[in-house]
């Protein structure tokens, strides 16, 4: 088992350093196929569709409210947040280790990008009713966040028939980088303004799986900000 971890290990280590490394420094976005292989990826996509089965996932939030706007517009999905530890997430939480050590790995060489810590897992399913999310951007407003991961769990998918490809317009580029959603494809992309994208509808069930990391000193900023509007609000209350 050791020597076994030991050749996984060095895999992640060259692809770290050979592939997303210089990727996301030159043009921002990364994806690699056949990430867990066929069958620990089916257990994944096993776990999820148990979680959908079963009412878990929610109608996706906005940050903030659009007049007049319907959300089913801006965003389709529906969603739930796992940390990796509940019951029957077991091959999710592989997942989750898995890129945590593959990010671990880049750390130190993304720039000045000093990363901690992450998000949970945001499992999200687009029911295939045309469902999309308009062009956005992740982490337009300093949250902290700055590496998008994505992990796609779509068998047999055909973007000309299904659609849901996930669009990116690079800042200051003059081409747009289409990802397929394809089965055990994970995708990783600058979370802030360098990356708007969005998610083409959906025309059949798409399942995916998001992580965010995050720069340990915009979230401490970011989290500044928070308490001290807190702060400032109830005081402006009792004044």
């Amino acid at each position: 088992m050791p020597f076994i971890q030991h050749l996984v290990d060095m895999k992640l280590e060259q692809l770290a350093l050979e592939q997303i490394v210089p990727a996301l420094l030159d043009r921002g976005y990364y994806y690699v196929d056949s990430f867990l292989g066929d069958r620990v990826g089916r257990t994944v996509l096993d776990q999820v569709k148990q979680m959908h089965c079963d009412g878990l996932l929610n109608d996706g939030q906005l940050a903030g409210r659009g007049s007049g706007v319907s959300k089913r517009h801006i965003r389709g999905d529906k969603i739930a947040w796992v940390s990796g530890t509940e019951r029957g997430a077991e091959a999710i939480n592989f997942l989750l280790k898995l890129i945590d050590k593959l990010i671990s790995l880049c750390i130190g060489r993304l720039g000045k990008n000093v990363i901690r810590e992450r998000s949970k897992a945001m499992v999200a399913c687009y029911p295939g009713n045309g469902a999309g999310y308009v062009k956005h951007v992740d982490n337009p407003n300093g949250d902290g966040r700055c590496v998008t991961c994505i992990y796609y769990l779509n068998k047999n998918w055909n973007a000309m028939e299904h659609g849901g490809v996930l669009r990116i317009f690079p800042e200051g580029k003059s081409y747009v980088a289409d990802i397929e959603p394809l089965f055990d494809r994970l995708l990783l992309f600058w979370s802030d303004r360098r990356n708007p994208h969005e998610v083409q509808p959906s025309f059949a069930t798409r399942y995916a799986i998001t992580v965010w990391y995050f720069d340990s000193e915009e979230r401490a900023e970011a989290k500044r900000r928070f308490k001290d509007s807190i702060a400032s609000s109830q005081g402006g209350t009792t004044s």
